[in-house]
């Protein structure tokens, strides 16, 4: 669904907001099948919890990094009402995704619970704007149905905590704010998007053999190179992401750093040898007659 206008407005007033029934039932249902080709079901870790150790030896040890061997959980990350609500919140079009993760969590394997914190120490070498400019949009896309007992992650509205500094950057005291918090809960497919100085934590399950999955999408407006979280041509040598690319739209490629049609980057070579690299990818619109008088009058 696309992201109403008042729940964009809500990520300026208080921080965040949270979107339920953002993905389509069909997306989501594809995603949830292929979540089981990464992680166990919760039924088979929870009879045999010791055969899943590596899920357990830090509160981040169920992050899988972006591409995946999956198409369904590929095109979370692209997803167009994602990419519409980023253009419309960051007020741009020229926008990039910069961190991609997918998170599972089980009850019991670790003590998930957080002390508040603001994530802008990792997604920035300065610090947050607070007047709007500069924003960075960040997101937890659920992928299960998340209650109290899931281990929700949980804000404070930033009316609470717009006059701690920025600066030196610290998380506060266990217990600190939780009167004022509010806990990300909803069915799978809930969309919660949040800005980098808004503080949040995670919480642990408080119900055993419970799990809870999530997507979490980062964006920001393409250029200030003082932000950013992962290198995307890092990944470029892994097999995922060549066929995560040949799936994807042009505007979805570009979302990653790729050349748009039209860029001086494409000439005969680098159309050839592109299409070497990553076979089955359509070339035609980086060779369309458009494309090529864009190139030629730059």
């Amino acid at each position: 669904m696309r992201v109403p206008d008042e729940k964009l407005a809500e990520v300026w007033d208080r921080g965040f907001t949270i979107v339920e029934g953002f993905l389509d039932k069909k997306t989501l249902a594809d995603a949830r099948r292929a979540l089981w080709k990464v992680y166990p079901k919760p039924e088979d870790y929870f009879a045999d919890p010791k055969k899943y150790e590596a899920l357990a030896s830090t509160q981040f040890s169920g992050i899988k990094i972006f591409p995946y061997a999956q198409r369904a959980l590929n095109r979370i990350p692209v997803y167009p009402d994602l990419t519409d609500a980023a253009e419309r919140l960051l007020g741009s079009d020229d926008i990039e995704i910069y961190k991609i993760e997918l998170w599972a969590k089980y009850a019991g394997a670790i003590d998930y619970d957080q002390a508040l914190h603001r994530d802008f120490g990792n997604h920035t070498l300065v610090v947050p704007r607070l007047d709007g400019a500069h924003t960075q949009m960040t997101t937890f896309i659920l992928l299960s149905d998340v209650t109290e007992e899931d281990g929700p992650t949980k804000l404070v509205p930033n009316q609470f905590t717009r006059d701690l500094p920025l600066a030196p950057q610290r998380r506060l005291k266990p217990g600190a704010l939780a009167e004022h918090e509010v806990a990300v809960t909803g069915p799978a497919g809930t969309l919660m998007i949040y800005k980098t100085d808004t503080f949040h934590r995670g919480s642990d399950f408080t119900a055993p053999g419970r799990a809870r999955f999530a997507m979490l999408v980062d964006m920001t407006q393409r250029g200030w190179r003082w932000n950013g979280k992962m290198s995307w041509p890092h990944h470029a040598g892994r097999k995922e992401m060549v066929k995560a690319l040949v799936d994807m739209t042009p505007r979805q490629r570009d979302l990653f750093g790729w050349p748009p049609p039209g860029s001086d980057y494409w000439n005969e070579q680098t159309l050839r040898d592109v299409a070497a690299r990553y076979p089955g990818m359509d070339m035609a619109p980086y060779r369309s007659p458009a494309a090529a008088k864009r190139r030629a009058s730059a």
